[in-house]
């Protein structure tokens, strides 16, 4: 026989192997990663909410604070911070705990979770003292400063462990 008229033909190689359909592995690997997503968002939303009145409370400190700036009166100005924190704390809190509180026991209140006396001996003892003063005695900056950080401190600390 003539090699010319063989009938031989070229090697034929199977197709590649397609990556689609998936392996059921694949699948059940897809399934873990969303739902491992889904419950980080989850879980990245409902702190982003319960950090609201945090959020919410700093910006208005400092709108405080830039307003006493401008106007300079020591009772308006502890006033609004002493309102600032209550109706803050009231939203970490139970309204029963905090709702009642007054004075010393207002303060040592403030104080939980801190990491040392910032209120009831510190540089927030003026949040009592300032909205019953003479509006027309004048406030050393430094202290004006002092309470600021103590308060902002006290709106950044998560109350009882919470976040």
């Amino acid at each position: 026989m003539n090699p010319v008229e063989l009938p031989i033909r070229d090697l034929h190689l199977p197709d590649p192997v397609s990556f689609w359909p998936l392996a059921p592995g694949w699948w059940v690997l897809i399934a873990l990663a969303v739902t491992g997503f889904v419950f980080l968002l989850r879980k990245a939303l409902q702190a982003r909410r319960e950090s609201a009145a945090r959020r919410l409370a700093l910006r208005q400190l400092k709108q405080h604070a830039e307003d006493y700036m401008r106007h300079g009166n020591a009772v308006r100005f502890g006033t609004e911070l002493s309102e600032l924190l209550r109706r803050t704390m009231l939203a970490y809190a139970p309204r029963q705990e905090v709702a009642g509180l007054t004075g010393e026991e207002w303060l040592s209140w403030l104080d939980r979770d801190l990491d040392r006396s910032h209120f009831l001996e510190g540089d927030g003892r003026p949040l009592i003292e300032w909205p019953y003063r003479d509006p027309d005695l004048a406030v050393d900056k430094s202290d004006v400063a002092a309470l600021v950080d103590a308060v902002r401190l006290r709106l950044e600390t998560p109350v009882g462990g919470r976040s």
